[in-house]
């Protein structure tokens, strides 16, 4: 940007026309406007948790802390909560990815129903194309609508809300270009307020993966994974994630009838196996259906 400034004040010398010196000036005065104008665009870019809902540029908004009774504290520094939900809705079904906390690790989410958003996740992750993602969703009762549940209801509820990660049989409700090469889909509700509260303001399933380049690191904080905010809409910052393991959820398939096998062991291995095995007696499996 210096090199055409130095251009245009190196052209003011005496041995130019009165028209020329005009010319220079005009030039001179237009570069510096630009520039001025430009600066300021992006220095606007930079101002977090403002007018997010106006343009996708990427926003830093930080969760209001819940206090014991699970009530959020309001500070003056911070967006409210619920303006946080409105605005990462918005960018959602504006088609864009969004980074958000669970209660494993930070997540990289969109809506699994737009297919370009779903290839942006990919994208922005690097990661393989023929790596499936999973879906969060926010009530037992929508898993019906986009998987095929061969256990009880009860199971579901044993387990979900938590750091679990049921593999199902997938419906024909959900996109058919989410994982196109399987017949399968991981599907979660976050043991999250803020999750929860997301999938329900959004109506349909999230698509949901790790913030992290492939093949890199698991992330606890936002600041982690700072190098991909340029890349996101909104960045959700809820702090530290209490799980410190950074090994994500548990991952179960429980697409076979009466067994489970375990893709996955994750934070809550130990409590997920008690529940499949013990309690509802299904069997353990590692050959193929």
């Amino acid at each position: 940007m210096l090199w055409p400034f130095k251009e245009i004040l190196g052209r003011s010398g005496g041995n130019h026309s009165r028209v020329s010196a005009e010319f220079d000036f005009m030039s001179l005065f237009g570069f510096v406007a630009g520039l001025i104008k430009f600066r300021g665009s992006h220095s606007s870019a930079r101002l977090l948790g403002t007018d997010m809902c106006k343009e996708p540029k990427t926003r830093l908004f930080r969760l209001s802390p819940p206090n014991s009774n699970g009530a959020s504290v309001h500070q003056e520094t911070q967006t409210d909560n619920s303006e946080i939900l409105s605005c990462t809705v918005k960018a959602l079904k504006d088609g864009h990815v969004v980074a958000v906390p669970t209660d494993t690790i930070y997540g990289l989410a969109c809506l699994a129903q737009n297919s370009e958003a779903v290839k942006k996740i990919y994208e922005i992750k690097e990661r393989n194309g023929q790596k499936p993602l999973a879906i969060c969703v926010g009530e037992i009762q929508e898993i019906y609508q986009y998987c095929k549940v061969k256990v009880k209801e009860e199971l579901l509820r044993d387990l979900l809300p938590g750091p679990v990660t049921l593999v199902l049989e997938r419906s024909e409700e959900l996109n058919r270009n989410l994982n196109p090469f399987t017949s399968l889909v991981g599907v979660r509700i976050p043991d999250h307020p803020f999750m929860r509260s997301l999938c329900q303001m959004c109506e349909e399933p999230l698509a949901l993966t790790s913030a992290n380049i492939s093949s890199q690191t698991s992330t606890l904080v936002v600041q982690e994974f700072e190098e991909l905010w340029s890349k996101l809409a909104v960045v959700v910052d809820g702090g530290p994630i209490r799980d410190q393991s950074r090994q994500g959820s548990t991952v179960v398939d429980l697409s076979v009838l009466g067994k489970y096998r375990v893709i996955r062991p994750g934070c809550a291995l130990s409590a997920t196996v008690d529940v499949l095995k013990h309690k509802y007696g299904l069997s353990d499996y590692s050959g193929e259906e």
